[in-house]
C-alpha cells in the first residue's frame, strides 16, 4: 500500500496522526482523574529536555530503543517478526560484561570496546540465529521461538550470574564492578551546552547507536544482500524463483537482528551499571517493536521514534513526581496508548487518508 501514498504521508502524516490520537486519548485519561493534561505535557517536556541531567536520561533510554528498534526493523524487512529482543539484549549484555571482566585489569575502555562490541553482537546474533534456523529448516514460527527464548535467556542469565559471576557474600544478583578504566565515557563534551548531562548515565553508546543506524541503512538499501532481504520480504516465492537462498537470507537476517539487539548491552552494562546484572533490557526489547513500527523500519525515523519513547520514559518520571495523582502505573498507561496507536493500530487512518488522496486526484484529473 505504500505506493498509493506519497512518502511524506506514509512516513510523516500517518505516524503523526497516530501519535496525536494517542495523546488525545491519554489526555482524556488525565482529565478523568481530575488533572490538567496541558500541565502534564509541560512536566513531561521539562523532565525530558528542561535540564542537563534530564536530557542525559532521555538520550540514555533513546539509545536502548534505537538498538532494539533497528533489530526489529531488520527482521521486518525479511518478513520476520523478531520479538526476542529482550533475550538477545540479555545475552548481548552478558557478552559485553564478559569482555569487561576479562580485560578491565589490562586495557583501558577504548581497548576493551572493540572486544565488547564483538562479543555483545556475537552473543545476540547466535541467540537470534537459532530461531532463524528453526524457521528456515523446520518451519517453527519465529514469533513463538523468539518469545520462548526470552524466558530461556532470563533463566540462563540468572543461573550464570549466581553460579559463576556473583561476588561471594553479596546478596545482589550481579557480578563485581568493572575497574573504572573500563567504564564507557559519559557525554562530557556536551557539558558546556547542557550543564549537568555528565551526571546522567548517557554515554558513548548513543554515538554507537547512531553509527548502527548508518550501518543498517547501507546494509538494507545499498548492498546486494539487502536487496535479497527486501525481495524475500516482499515475496518469498519470487525470491526462490530468482535463485535467492531463502535459508541464508532468513538466518543471516535474524543473526544481524540479534546482533543489533545484543549491542544494546553496551549502554546499561558498560556505560551505566558497569557490572553484569539481571535485568539488562528493562523492557527495551518490547518497546523496540513499537519503535520499529512507528519508524516504518527506516533507520532515520527509528531515531525519532526512539527519542519519543525516551522522552516518555524520562518525562514520565518527572510527571509522576510533580503530579502525584498521576501514578507510575498511569504513566505506563500513557506509554501503552502510544504503543497501541503507533504500533498495533498503525494503519488505522490509512484507508481514510488514501481515500482523501484518491478523491483529490480524481478532482484534479
Amino acid at each position: 500500500m505504500n505506493k498509493d501514498l506519497p512518502g511524506w504521508v506514509d512516513f510523516g502524516l500517518l505516524p503523526l496522526l497516530n501519535l496525536l490520537t494517542a495523546f488525545v486519548v491519554a489526555g482524556l485519561v488525565v482529565l478523568a482523574i481530575g488533572e490538567d493534561p496541558i500541565e502534564a505535557v509541560g512536566h513531561i517536556i521539562y523532565g525530558a529536555f528542561g535540564y542537563g541531567n534530564g536530557v542525559g536520561y532521555t538520550l540514555f533510554y533513546t539509545t536502548n530503543f534505537i538498538f532494539t528498534g533497528l533489530a526489529v526493523a531488520v527482521a521486518f524487512h525479511a518478513s520476520q517478526f523478531n520479538i526476542g529482543g529482550e533475550g538477545q539484549a540479555y545475552l548481548g549484555g552478558l557478552g559485553v560484561g564478559v569482555a569487561c571482566l576479562m580485560l578491565d585489569q589490562y586495557l583501558p575502555w577504548w581497548g576493551i570496546l572493540p572486544v565488547a562490541i564483538l562479543l555483545g553482537a556475537s552473543f545476540g546474533a547466535i541467540w537470534a540465529a537459532i530461531p532463524g534456523i528453526l524457521y528456515a529448516k523446520r518451519g517453527a514460527h519465529v514469533v513463538i521461538t523468539t518469545i520462548m527464548f526470552n524466558f530461556i535467556s532470563f533463566s540462563l542469565m540468572n543461573y550464570l550470574i549466581n553460579e559463576y559471576l556473583k561476588v561471594p557474600g553479596n546478596a545482589s544478583v550481579q557480578s563485581r564492578t568493572f575497574e573504572q578504566t573500563a567504564w564507557m565515557p559519559k557525554l562530557t563534551w556536551f557539558e558546556g551546552v547542557m550543564p549537568g548531562i555528565s551526571t546522567s548515565p548517557a554515554n558513548l553508546s548513543f554515538i554507537i547507536a547512531l553509527i548502527a543506524c548508518v550501518f543498517v541503512y547501507i546494509l538494507i538499501w545499498r548492498t546486494k544482500f539487502g536487496y535479497e532481504v527486501r525481495v524475500y520480504g516482499a515475496n518469498p516465492s519470487a525470491a526462490r524463483y530468482a535463485g535467492i537462498s531463502t535459508t541464508r537470507v532468513v538466518v543471516l537476517t535474524m543473526a544481524i537482528s540479534g546482533a543489533l539487539a545484543g549491542l544494546m548491552g553496551l549502554n546499561p552494562v558498560m556505560g551505566d551499571q558497569t557490572r553484569i546484572f539481571l535485568d539488562i533490557p528493562q523492557q527495551a526489547g518490547f518497546v523496540g517493536i513499537a519503535v520499529a513500527l512507528m519508524g516504518r523500519s527506516h533507520p532515520l525515523w527509528i531515531v525519532f521514534a526512539a527519542l519519543l519513547f525516551g522522552t516518555l520514559y524520562q518525562g514520565g518520571a518527572e510527571l509522576a513526581f510533580e503530579m502525584p495523582a498521576i501514578t507510575r502505573d498511569m504513566i505506563v498507561v500513557i506509554q501503552g496508548l502510544v504503543i497501541l496507536f503507533a504500533g498495533a493500530m498503525e494503519f488505522m487512518f490509512r484507508p481514510w487518508v488514501a481515500r482523501a488522496f484518491s478523491m483529490r486526484e480524481t478532482a484534479n484529473g
